[in-house]
């Protein structure tokens, strides 16, 4: 590549630029550089350090115009000045100059109206290989005429000693400057900053086309039937669009433009924590040469051993979509038939498999709910309600509404069918019930997809008035009520009032002002 383009960047004295390199090429430089394990199947193993999860904290936006007219400043999407990211950025140049550098371009978006050009610059081999997974390999052809529309610097051996001077909450910068097309990165060598900083900025430059973004996966069936399945970590939105059946378009990043959905990725990452090769064998067979295992246990002779969270229950891997042999080659497909709402409710209260009307499907998009469990996070030692817009407000910059008023607009447009699937537990709360079975989900699944579900007759359950099927294919009747599968009843109606509370008051945040109140599509305790 042209040394000019590194040096525009305010990087200096570089030495060898490792540009576009090879899997195998990678792979080699990952072994010579100490960054890697190699597993016994011919995948490489890494350990990202103190943080094996993203620093959301530690994200920022510069505050100016025009994007600080659009972004929905807060929590989420806090402020920096623009004098405090300049001199972050001295910090990354620093840090990347006089070193050799890997150099890798990509595309993000599958779809040609929709798509961006990124350019990502580190110090580390496997952040390179990282990156090549996880988004779309240009064609030979396009790297000849590649020009980027976005960079990303990642100088993750820099810290801010700064950080209380500057006003931040730690020593760790994940900075964003809309106008300069830029990210740098200083502290954290954690893979999934890079996947979902891009991610943050598609949610940013799509909507303002009218274009939708979307945390969710998806797949097409042989008859051209696409399916989304939005959901937050854990709630199966990986396993469930994996299927041997179904072309898998993407499992995690899309869009929705006037030409139907497509990925915004060129490959998966999987959490792998109890990784069983009998129950996900699609994922368990991807993990093979080229594809980059993060934070897990090896023992012996490169073995692994998924069930060890001892390092991190954030266990993940990375591969190409190729390594899934039934996949999607193009990465796109016409408009959804069904979408999925994916939730692992740990208080038991939530059905298996419920229909939503369009407005239930606006209130539960919104809310974005599902609940974590004792174990999962430190501190936690009973279920705990997440509720986070749009099944992934962390990389939202705009308001959760803009979201939720394009996708209303493409339901309304292109006739969608919406479900609620409950993959987490029944019978009881979690320590109580039993986690649903992959095999009843799928069932669930299987019915919306072929079309069987609207066969069923449905009950209308109270305080939450979802529709669920009396009856469906072989799943026992007692499970689609849940109320059915409690021993005490009356110790059901109190946990489902307690987390109809929860939803009641998380959904007053969307009420009032000019945007349409869906609450009454909600629960209503003693309704």
């Amino acid at each position: 590549m042209n040394i000019t383009e590194l040096e525009e960047l305010g990087l200096k004295n570089i030495g060898k630029v490792f540009h576009n390199l090879s899997y195998d090429e990678l792979i080699q430089h990952e072994l010579d550089n100490g960054e890697v394990q190699l597993t016994k199947k011919g995948a490489t193993a890494v350990d990202t350090g103190i943080f094996t999860g993203r620093s959301p904290k530690d994200k920022y936006f510069v505050d100016r115009d025009p994007s600080n007219k659009y972004i929905a400043w807060g929590d989420i999407n806090q402020k920096v000045s623009e004098e405090v990211f300049n001199e972050l950025l001295e910090v990354a140049q620093e840090q990347l100059s006089n070193k050799d550098l890997y150099v890798t371009d990509v595309f993000c978006g599958s779809s040609p109206a929709s798509k961006r050009s990124i350019r990502f610059v580190t110090e580390i081999a496997w952040q390179s290989h990282f990156v090549k997974n996880m988004f779309i390999r240009p064609t030979e052809a396009e790297l000849e005429v590649f020009k980027s529309d976005f960079v990303v610097m990642n100088a993750c051996k820099a810290v801010n000693d700064k950080w209380k001077e500057h006003g931040l909450n730690s020593e760790v910068f994940v900075l964003f400057d809309v106008e300069r097309n830029m990210a740098i990165i200083g502290g954290t060598w954690y893979g999934g900053e890079l996947k979902k900083g891009i991610f943050s900025m598609m949610n940013y430059w799509l909507p303002l086309e009218g274009k939708l973004s979307m945390h969710c996966s998806a797949n097409v069936g042989e008859k051209g039937d696409t399916a989304l399945f939005f959901g937050l970590s854990g709630t199966g939105k990986t396993t469930l669009s994996t299927d041997p059946n179904r072309a898998l378009i993407g499992d995690d990043e899309h869009g929705w433009d006037n030409h139907g959905v497509f990925n915004f990725e060129g490959g998966c990452y999987a959490k792998v924590i109890n990784l069983d090769g009998k129950s996900e064998p699609e994922i368990y067979n991807a993990i093979r040469k080229n594809a980059l295992l993060e934070n897990v246990v090896m023992y012996g002779e490169g073995e692994v051993d998924y069930e060890d969270g001892s390092k991190t229950e954030n266990t993940r891997v990375s591969y190409p979509i190729e390594h899934i042999e039934n996949h999607k080659k193009d990465l796109m497909a016409g408009h959804p038939e069904n979408i999925i709402f994916l939730t692992a409710d740990a208080f038991g209260v939530l059905p298996p498999v419920s229909k939503l009307t369009k407005e239930q499907a606006m209130y539960y998009f919104l809310s974005g709910y599902t609940a974590k469990v004792a174990g999962t996070e430190r501190g936690i030692t009973e279920p705990t309600a997440t509720f986070s817009a749009c099944f992934g407000e962390a990389f939202l910059p705009l308001h959760p509404t803009v979201y939720a008023k394009l996708l209303g607009e493409k339901i309304d447009k292109h006739d969608v069918n919406v479900y609620l699937v409950n993959t987490g537990w029944t019978g009881g709360a979690y320590g109580v019930g039993k986690r649903m079975s992959i095999k009843d989900t799928r069932a669930c699944i299987n019915a919306i997809l072929d079309g069987s579900i609207k066969d069923s007759e449905f009950d209308t359950t109270k305080t939450f008035r979802l529709q669920v099927p009396k009856t469906l294919g072989d799943i026992n009747p007692d499970i689609l009520n849940p109320r059915n599968a409690w021993e005490n009843k009356e110790e059901f109606d109190a946990t489902r009032d307690k987390l109809a509370a929860m939803f009641i008051e998380n959904y007053k945040k969307y009420q009032g002002g000019d945007n349409p109140d869906f609450s009454a599509y909600g629960p209503i305790v003693g309704s």
